[in-house]
């Protein structure tokens, strides 16, 4: 068989079209992998000055994820003095930036408090429903059958169960 994703075969991607396949998949780490000396703004513009985008273009792309995500009013904080919770919300704009076809979000409320967890499912939510595939992985069983979305389980590496809740 063959897997494609975001309109790209895995197995036939070359050197020169990673990049491209990257850009059109955002990812979202448990962890935020933020850099701590950047403000929210700079974290989140990264991707798009690594491209090479024009300055204007990348404030105005930067100001839409950032009021897309609700952290328009802490662009100019860093990650060390905003919530755990504004944290995930920039490393979701991070990921958002170059508005991909896919999300996949690796246990994105796993060190957040259960309402923050909610704020951001129901983020992830939205997403999906501009039109991005959210993929989200994560062992909160509770917070999944609340969702009423379809679920994939994934035991000992292989597909165990794949339902609408």
């Amino acid at each position: 068989g063959a897997v494609h994703v975001a309109g790209f075969d895995l197995a036939a991607l070359s050197q020169s079209t990673v990049a491209q396949f990257r850009r059109r998949i955002g990812v979202v780490f448990q962890d935020f992998k933020l850099l701590k000396n950047q403000s929210v703004y700079e974290n989140v513009a990264l991707p798009l000055l690594v491209r090479g985008d024009r300055p204007q273009a990348v404030q105005r792309r930067v100001a839409e994820v950032l009021d897309q995500v609700g952290l328009a009013h802490k662009a100019g904080q860093r990650p060390e003095f905003i919530s755990g919770g504004e944290q995930q919300r920039t490393a979701i704009a991070r990921a958002l930036i170059h508005q991909p076809g896919v999300l996949i979000a690796d246990e994105p409320t796993g060190n957040l408090d259960p309402n923050l967890s909610e704020e951001i499912m129901d983020l992830l939510e939205r997403v999906c429903a501009q039109g991005t595939t959210v993929f989200v992985a994560t062992h909160d069983h509770e917070l999944v059958k609340r969702r009423k979305k379809r679920t994939i389980e994934i035991k000992e590496g292989q597909v165990a169960a794949g339902a609408r809740a």
